[in-house]
């Protein structure tokens, strides 16, 4: 009978961890660029009390066996990498990626990091930044007498210089993709770092070899569906009930055989 309780527990467990999950993923919702994050569960070992296949006796075979399993686990999380929708900032510097392909990031220890937030600044050098102060790769330097800044579809950074300057390409934008965006490391701030899950980083232009394009005034949202959060949370809260009335049930049957045996 404390087996039964064992199994219940590891249920109780993976549907604590799933939880967390649902509610990271709802704190993230409106947090740009965001991917969610999906519970993957695996059945533990079994106990194999009779092997299907057997020798019943001499001439039969048992056709199925007796095999009592020992719960669950939660084996891995998953980022979800779909598509969010594009929220519309008319914000010179705020850059969207329709499609596959993340930014570049040059982070302070000298490492590369990757992340779909487009919400650039500008430093005091007119150098282009994450919100942390952290700039692209290639490197983007915005001219002080610049009037206005234009981003193409491919990348292509050009500025309108002040007094008939006229307009000067400062820069181009480049995008990374992976074979896996599931095997990237998600680091917080919005950003990810490659592992050998995800492969190498293949660099091009936006648009070209499978990379999605820009959208310059605009900003992709986070992908969670909080409907679909919340459905997910009523579900797993009803797991997580029933494998306490399961540990609840079998305490009873514990208790019965104690009192009247």
């Amino acid at each position: 009978m404390d087996a039964s309780m064992w199994v219940a527990k590891t249920g109780l467990s993976a549907q604590s961890t799933r939880m967390t999950v649902i509610a990271n993923n709802l704190s993230n919702v409106n947090t740009v660029g965001f991917k969610k994050d999906r519970a993957n569960f695996q059945d533990l070992l079994y106990q194999r009390i009779v092997q299907a296949g057997s020798q019943a006796d001499v001439v039969a075979e048992n056709p199925t066996g007796l095999m009592l399993g020992t719960g669950t686990r939660v084996v891995a999380t998953e980022k979800i990498h779909r598509q969010g929708n594009m929220i519309s900032t008319e914000n010179s510097l705020d850059l969207a990626i329709a499609g596959d392909g993340f930014f570049g990031i040059q982070q302070a220890d000298g490492t590369i990091a990757y992340t779909r937030d487009g919400s650039f600044k500008l430093d005091n050098a007119g150098a282009l930044v994450t919100s942390s102060g952290e700039t692209t790769i290639p490197q983007i330097n915005i001219p002080q007498d610049a009037l206005s800044i234009n981003v193409g579809r491919d990348g292509t950074v050009t500025v309108e210089l002040a007094q008939g300057g006229g307009a000067v390409q400062v820069g181009q934008l480049q995008l990374s993709r992976f074979v896996n965006n599931a095997g990237l490391v998600p680091l917080g701030r919005n950003l990810y770092a490659e592992s050998n899950a995800s492969g190498q980083p293949i660099v091009g232009i936006p648009g070209a070899q499978g990379a999605g394009m820009l959208m310059q005034g605009a900003l992709e949202a986070s992908n969670v569906n909080v409907v679909e959060e919340m459905v997910n949370m009523i579900e797993t809260q009803r797991a997580y009930e029933i494998n306490s009335k399961a540990i609840a049930a079998a305490d009873g049957m514990l208790r019965f055989l104690n009192n009247n045996l």
